[in-house]
């Protein structure tokens, strides 16, 4: 994605404000068990920086590499980096299918969100695991979200839709068109066995509407984690809260439950 119109659509939909926030925030808090004080996390097609900003502040001590291939949208990620006030967040142009600038075992840690499905086709998703597993420390924390395949086009369209109300036509376009490229569940189990032992595949309930692929570094959050993210959650509005509430229940149900206690 590298139209203006798209990124800043993309952008407005992903701030503090936007239909995306509460997914974001969701994201954020599984990282919990995944990222360490002190670990080097490399996020892969960072995009316009809602995400990799909400990991930031949830992972104060933890430092983020967030790289992406489209001039624009890291352009728009430094803004969004500048804007949010965080110190531990760097950016540079790079592609997740050859982290050539990256050195073997180099990350503690690597997270992606809702990116996969722009790659052009299965080969193309197995190199992206292949690189991510190249630069990973052994046992190195996962997290990585995505849209799966949906088998019907009107789930496809009923979730493209169900905010509409509350994003741009050219978001809702490029949601449905996001949904119709999803890998599926299939696609994601095989690619994700390229990271080693130790990976959780999970979706949400009764459809593949959202996958993630995890490996969790510890057992349990540390408690300033945790009262950040209960701080985060705080900061959304009722209907975001909501949200977020719907969708942990969807991933609890599938057997992902929350790894902090939010209610």
């Amino acid at each position: 994605m590298d139209d203006p119109a798209q990124v800043e659509a993309f952008w407005e939909c992903g701030s503090a404000s936007g239909v995306l926030a509460p997914t974001y925030l969701f994201n954020a808090v599984q990282t919990a068990l995944v990222v360490r004080p002190g670990d080097k996390v490399l996020d892969l097609a960072c995009g316009p920086a809602n995400q990799l900003v909400q990991f930031a502040r949830l992972h104060p001590e933890a430092e983020f590499l967030g790289i992406d291939h489209a001039a624009t949208m890291v352009d728009r990620a430094r803004d969004t980096v500048a804007r949010s006030g965080v110190r531990n967040v760097s950016l540079q142009s790079g592609d997740m299918n050859s982290l050539a600038g990256l050195a073997e075992a180099s990350v503690d840690c690597v997270t992606c969100t809702f990116s996969l499905h722009h790659l052009p086709d299965q080969g193309s998703l197995r190199q992206a695991f292949r690189e991510a597993a190249r630069v990973l420390k052994p046992g190195g924390g996962v997290y990585i979200c995505d849209f799966g395949r949906l088998k019907r086009r009107a789930s496809q369209a009923y979730f493209a839709n169900e905010r509409r109300e509350l994003q741009t036509d050219l978001f809702t376009q490029d949601f449905l068109n996001s949904l119709k490229a999803a890998f599926s569940l299939a696609d994601l189990t095989r690619a994700a066995a390229l990271l080693g032992g130790g990976v959780g595949i999970h979706q949400t309930a009764l459809a593949p509407f959202m996958v993630v692929v995890s490996r969790p570094t510890q057992d349990a959050a540390p408690a300033a984690t945790v009262d950040r993210g209960v701080q985060m959650l705080s900061e959304l509005s009722p209907m975001q809260q909501r949200d977020f509430m719907n969708l942990s229940r969807w991933f609890r149900i599938a057997g992902l439950p929350l790894p902090i206690d939010v209610d």
